[in-house]
């Protein structure tokens, strides 16, 4: 039976490498733990992430933020993007701040990126992590926990050891997974998730936040204009909900904002033919 396993995860693992339908990617997400780290196939991915690993090095960063679309939309130089910029800056400039989301990341992706380097020799005071809804996907429960729950919450334990592991005199920002409404039956899962990851905070090191009673009503129907069309990703109001909530936490941590920001400049995706450059 273990040599079954091994071979249906070698063989998914293989498959995973070359192109695969939205179906077939799906089923390995089900299937791969969420708590082990995996790279990203795609080369515009690897290039993101050579990318990260120079503005890691650049160094003077003391504000972290790790996760996938929804955090890196807020921090790049996509030119699709460039209110989202603005916003960041209006909100954080001159507390050091990094982004180091990348679209599409799964745990295990984020994972993957920790451990290869993007958090190494960086030595943040605060990170921010929001984690998970990637794993979580918009397929409707199945079974009661649906096998999501403790698998993704797993996984976000494990971003928290490694980050903890490579960082450890940071105090790392853990965000509860925000709502998604491109199937309203998944809410379930996403607050189950978030009860049981609220339970990795010590108050100390590690701080929970939850923003969702500020971006959507009680039943997790998403405040209209906190989110673009896809019902996913945040827009201008809630990115600066987000803001209104950390601004506080870092004011207490590190104090004002300073009139100089010593942050690298942000990046975008590599993918795109004109980037902007950065200011």
């Amino acid at each position: 039976m273990t040599h079954q396993k091994h071979f249906i995860r070698a063989t998914l693992v293989c498959l995973f490498l070359f192109p695969l339908s939205m179906n077939a990617k799906s089923i390995y997400l089900q299937v791969q733990p969420a708590d082990q780290p995996f790279a990203r196939a795609d080369q515009n991915s690897m290039k993101a992430h050579e990318q990260l690993l120079e503005k890691a090095k650049r160094g003077h960063i003391d504000v972290y933020f790790e996760g996938d679309s929804i955090t890196r939309r807020w921090g790049t130089i996509d030119e699709q993007y460039k209110s989202f910029l603005e916003n960041w800056r209006q909100n954080f400039y001159g507390w050091n701040a990094a982004d180091f989301g990348w679209g599409g990341d799964t745990t295990q992706n984020i994972l993957w990126r920790l451990n290869n380097g993007e958090l190494d020799n960086v030595n943040p005071k605060i990170i921010v992590l929001l984690a998970g809804t990637n794993n979580v996907g918009k397929k409707s429960p199945e079974g009661n926990p649906d096998p999501r729950v403790e698998n993704i919450t797993q996984g976000i334990k494990a971003i928290l050891d490694v980050c903890r592991l490579k960082a450890p005199k940071a105090i790392i920002i853990l965000m509860a997974i925000t709502p998604r409404n491109d199937n309203m039956a998944v809410m379930p899962i996403i607050n189950q998730i978030n009860e049981r990851i609220a339970k990795f905070a010590d108050g100390k090191k590690i701080k929970f936040l939850n923003i969702n009673d500020k971006l959507a009503d009680s039943e997790g129907k998403l405040i209209e204009g906190m989110t673009n069309n896809d019902g996913l990703h945040l827009d201008l109001k809630g990115y600066q909900v987000w803001a209104d909530a950390l601004k506080p936490i870092f004011t207490k941590l590190l104090g004002p904002p300073a009139q100089k920001d010593l942050a690298p400049p942000p990046t975008g995706d590599p993918s795109a033919s004109n980037p902007p450059k950065p200011n």
